[in-house]
């Protein structure tokens, strides 16, 4: 059974197993709009927690990706190379990069949805 968890740096992960799907939250696609570049690690690469492993370029703005989880990176989404706005289309469908957890405990601090829900109703608050 898959279950999601988000960071304040609105990237999320999905993960089922050890295994994870990392990708930017819905809410995260809507503030920047048109995303028309992802920049993505190589399969093989590792990405740690807090740190940041790309960036998504949109018409508005270049935002860095941080990824919530450490771990190897197993797989990349190849369609977004090609067609970046399928993470307009659906945000937590198309995710960036699938990696092999190596710290499962990381996932403790993360949102759940409802957490990460509400944490985003604060910050459009402010």
């Amino acid at each position: 059974m898959s279950k999601t968890y988000y960071s304040k740096s609105h990237e999320y992960v999905t993960v089922d197993g050890n295994i994870g799907l990392i990708g930017i939250s819905d809410y995260a696609q809507k503030a920047l709009g048109n995303v028309v570049y992802v920049d993505m690690p190589e399969t093989g690469d590792d990405v740690t927690a807090g740190e940041e492993f790309g960036a998504v370029e949109s018409v508005k703005a270049a935002s860095d990706l941080f990824s919530p989880v450490s771990g190897a990176v197993v797989e990349i989404n190849e369609h977004l190379i090609d067609n970046p706005r399928l993470i307009n289309e659906d945000a937590m469908k198309n995710w960036i990069i699938k990696v092999e957890l190596t710290n499962p405990e990381e996932l403790e601090d993360l949102m759940d949805e409802e957490a990460y829900n509400a944490f985003c109703e604060q910050e459009q608050a402010h």
